[in-house]
């Protein structure tokens, strides 16, 4: 999140809305926006919907669940839900039609992408944008 919010002000002046999506519940976010000073809308997707349709949600096993509640994370409780799903982190860059243009899916939550990726991901978004428009080709 740190990364995100760092070029925060970059991907908005190139006229991108960051939106995120988590799989706990309305009630667990305030608290989340606020520890980290989130400058981007954090939408509740507890029901997994939105990940399960963008093909980003996994189950998690029995055992993993038992896991984490020994280290006091209560998927159930922090979602509201019994479903045992969690999202894959990823990043998806929407073109003004809503179709993905840029994409970044690692299963390994603590494989972030570079904000400086991000940034020229979203650039070259642009140009492609900018010459579809226009007619002209790379």
């Amino acid at each position: 999140m740190a990364d995100l919010q760092s070029i925060q002000g970059t991907l908005d002046s190139l006229g991108f809305q960051i939106l995120a999506l988590s799989p706990d519940r309305p009630g667990m976010l305030a608290p989340v926006r606020e520890r980290h000073e989130l400058g981007y809308r954090l939408f509740s997707d507890c029901a997994m919907r939105a990940a399960s349709a963008l093909g980003l949600a996994f189950h998690v096993d029995d055992v993993t669940v038992s896991r984490y509640l020994g280290w006091g994370i209560d998927l159930e409780a922090d979602s509201g839900h019994a479903h045992h799903l969690l999202p894959v982190p990823a990043v998806l860059l929407l073109d003004p039609a809503g179709t993905v243009a840029f994409s970044y899916i690692n299963p390994d939550y603590k494989r972030r992408l570079d904000g400086q990726l991000l940034l020229a991901a979203a650039r070259s978004c642009l140009r492609q944008w900018a010459e579809d428009e226009n007619g002209t080709k790379p």
